[in-house]
């Protein structure tokens, strides 16, 4: 397997969709099924029962998972959505920002 392009705690922005160009930060990866959560964004309303418990019913808010092509990680240069890549630094192998070269922290 190779190294995860976009990691947890990533600072990322929208490529497509409904929250196309919103930024946000990863709370969850999802390897096996190629999808991350971002905190804000892709929020699905569910709409609970009326039960014993809570007799009153509710809409309960939370973030889907969006596939892994819809994010970019956000340059920390500039903000703007940046492509990855792997170079090695001090002898350790660390993420770059293809647009500024700059270190993606993690």
């Amino acid at each position: 397997m190779s190294a995860a392009k976009i990691k947890k705690g990533d600072k990322v922005v929208v490529l497509s969709g409904k929250d196309k160009g919103r930024h946000g930060e990863v709370t969850k990866v999802l390897p096996k099924e190629s999808k991350v959560i971002v905190s804000g964004i892709n929020v699905a309303a569910r709409h609970k029962k009326p039960t014993q418990a809570n007799p009153q019913g509710r809409i309960e808010r939370s973030e889907a998972p969006l596939h892994v092509s819809k994010v970019a990680v956000e340059d920390p240069k500039t903000g703007k959505p940046t492509r990855v890549r792997f170079e090695v630094r001090d002898g350790k192998k660390v993420r770059v920002a293809a647009r500024s070269g700059e270190l993606i922290n993690g």
